[in-house]
């Protein structure tokens, strides 16, 4: 995620994402505790979520695809998330800046702890 434009994933990330994720990556309220359909609300992309405990790739599919796709081409089926697919509103390259802007929040701590997750092409 290197030489990403920040600025553009910042208002790509407002316009897109902070609705369901929070202005400040804050979530949703409780959203580790899944409503009555068995989907979990909206987490943090702070620290203080999960964004941070997967690799690139993968964070990319989840925002390309949606994430019952993303995860259902990892072998995950039956999860049911409220994730969807932005591949045909947002381009590879928004979907990048916007997770760089998010890693960019992050303490240095857990962004390098999150580079350690990801092979070392990405």
């Amino acid at each position: 995620m290197d030489d990403r434009d920040l600025t553009s994933g910042q208002a790509l990330y407002a316009e897109q994402c902070a609705s369901c994720h929070g202005v400040n990556l804050e979530g949703q309220p409780d959203w580790q505790t899944p409503d009555n359909n068995g989907i979990l609300p909206a987490p943090p992309h702070d620290e203080t979520g999960h964004t941070w405990h997967h690799d690139n790739q993968l964070l990319f599919e989840y925002t390309q695809l949606g994430g019952e796709a993303a995860l259902a081409a990892r072998g995950v089926n039956g999860f049911a998330s409220g994730m969807p697919g932005f591949g045909d509103i947002l381009t590879d390259d928004d979907i990048w800046d916007i997770l760089a802007y998010i890693r960019s929040i992050w303490p240095e701590r857990v962004q390098e702890v999150q580079a350690g997750r990801n092979p070392s092409h990405q």
